[in-house]
């Protein structure tokens, strides 16, 4: 029996300091996240970020937090929903950090007698912080608690055209009645070393701005490249002008070498300074909307662009459990099943 598996990224089990504690230790403990050696990761980890960082991060969960709970789990699971009304086999989520876990999704599914599973890393992008860690971890559950599963992964689907008509519609229908003079799209950041890690050809990766527009097999795995094409993509589709529209990343750890640029927080600040008076920002990188979208966009970078100068930043939502993208799931789920079963 066939059956699928939704992964976010995870979020802490409440906004008290000892939860975001939990979860930052889970999540930057990870040697994908912070790909240094264990010892000096458990330093900076356990040794310096956690006695500082987790209260800060409360504060900020805090402020975005739902009456049903996390932001990102609610949205996820109100896409599960949506898709099982859809699809004829059990669907189910699991978020890579905290609850609820790959293991716990996996076994809800395996008590409805699945045995095969299309795992769908929620990120239309691969990284290694993200598709790599999940499609890692579940083969390690899988091996160990439920050897009799098989797996298939969903490819990033970046350039998938369901998904860039589904993103850019969100964007058009969102801007539609706003004035905005350029559209920001953001990208979760990563350190550079990540993207030369990734490159399965060893020498095609020259993070000069060049090689991500250059064909490369080396491309089914670069973040950058990832990002750059949804850019691309989305401006064709939505035939944006020349000029009136650039990629950044945000998110930063200067700590952990150099990352992806330009940086979305330098870039807002930039333009408010030059007479922009209304900025719009999406956030391709993310499905759901999570702390990164709705605080440190929606609130922070909001807040600078006004402080230096600006009017108004346009936020423009995740495609979280828009129908259109909630038609979009179910038909590739439907696909796969029905390609399975035909085998």
């Amino acid at each position: 029996m066939k059956g699928v598996l939704l992964v976010n990224l995870g979020s802490p089990d409440s906004t008290e300091t000892k939860d975001v504690k939990s979860y930052l230790n889970e999540f930057l403990m990870d040697g994908r996240v912070i790909d240094l050696p264990k010892w000096f990761r458990t330093l900076l980890v356990k040794g310096i970020i956690l006695n500082t960082r987790p209260k800060k991060s409360a504060k900020a969960y805090r402020k975005i937090w739902w009456k049903d709970g996390s932001p990102l789990i609610v949205l996820t699971e109100r896409l599960q929903e949506k898709i099982q009304k859809k699809v004829s086999i059990p669907v189910s989520i699991a978020m890579r950090y905290r609850n609820p876990s790959i293991h716990f999704g996996l076994e809800e599914l395996a008590k409805k007698g699945v045995n095969e599973v299309l795992l769908v890393p929620l990120y239309p992008q691969f990284a290694m912080a993200t598709t790599e860690t999940i499609l890692v971890l579940a083969e390690e559950i899988r091996a160990k608690y439920f050897p009799e599963m098989e797996f298939t992964s969903l490819p990033s689907f970046y350039k998938h055209p369901d998904y860039v008509r589904v993103l850019a519609n969100s964007i058009q229908e969102f801007l539609r009645d706003k004035n905005w003079e350029h559209l920001l799209f953001s990208y979760h950041g990563v350190p550079n070393r990540h993207i030369r890690k990734s490159d399965i050809t060893k020498s095609h990766c020259k993070m000069n701005g060049k090689c991500c527009f250059e064909d490369s097999s080396a491309h089914k795995y670069c973040y950058r490249h990832q990002c750059e094409k949804t850019t691309q993509n989305v401006a064709k589709y939505l035939d944006l002008t020349e000029g009136t529209f650039s990629t950044t990343f945000q998110s930063r750890v200067s700590i952990l070498g150099s990352w992806l640029k330009p940086y979305t927080d330098k870039t807002v600040e930039a333009f408010a300074k030059n007479g922009t008076k209304e900025l719009a920002i999406a956030t391709p990188a993310f499905v759901s909307d999570c702390l990164e979208t709705l605080e440190e966009i929606g609130m922070e970078a909001a807040e600078d662009f006004e402080d230096k100068g600006g009017e108004k930043l346009h936020v423009i939502p995740c495609i979280n459990d828009r129908d259109d993208w909630v038609n979009v799931m179910s038909r590739w789920i439907d696909e796969w099943a029905c390609k399975e079963t035909a085998k």
